[in-house]
């Protein structure tokens, strides 16, 4: 018999490990990892897509030195509120992620994003800026 994922509230189909905390009204797609054991904090009204990996930790150090370097590295990550990350992103430890940002299908976030910035790519860099000054606007402007 194969393992079963730890239940959560979000989503049936999603690993949540750890003790993160997560916002009201935050929802998690399938086949999403949720790493919470470096300290994870997940804002209010975010969508965290389908496949979206978020990291709190680090065992590529452990590994190449031969477990020289015996521990496994932690670091916090914070999400903020309304904050969307598109399917397949990847979010490593240690980032900052400011309230009504965006995070591109796929990109590789390694860094901290400023709010109301949207970031793309691998590694995410900054590829424009949110507006919400016109509502019937569904694009995003160059930054």
């Amino acid at each position: 018999m194969g393992a079963s994922l730890p239940p959560n509230p979000y989503n049936e189909h999603a690993w949540i490990v750890g003790e993160p905390e997560i916002g009201e009204g935050t929802w998690i797609g399938a086949f999403t990892v949720i790493d919470g054991s470096g300290g994870l904090v997940i804002g209010r009204g975010c969508d965290i897509s389908s496949g979206v990996q978020i990291y709190t930790h680090s065992s590529a150090r452990r590994c190449v030195s031969g477990r020289q370097f015996p521990e496994v590295e932690r670091m916090p990550v914070r999400i903020g509120d309304r904050v969307f990350i598109g399917a397949g992103a990847i979010v490593n430890m240690g980032v900052e992620i400011g309230d009504e940002a965006v995070v591109g299908a796929g990109a590789v976030v390694t860094g901290d994003v400023p709010p109301r910035t949207v970031v793309a790519g691998v590694p995410a860099r900054v590829v424009a800026t949110v507006d919400l000054s016109d509502p019937s606007r569904p694009t995003f402007p160059p930054a």
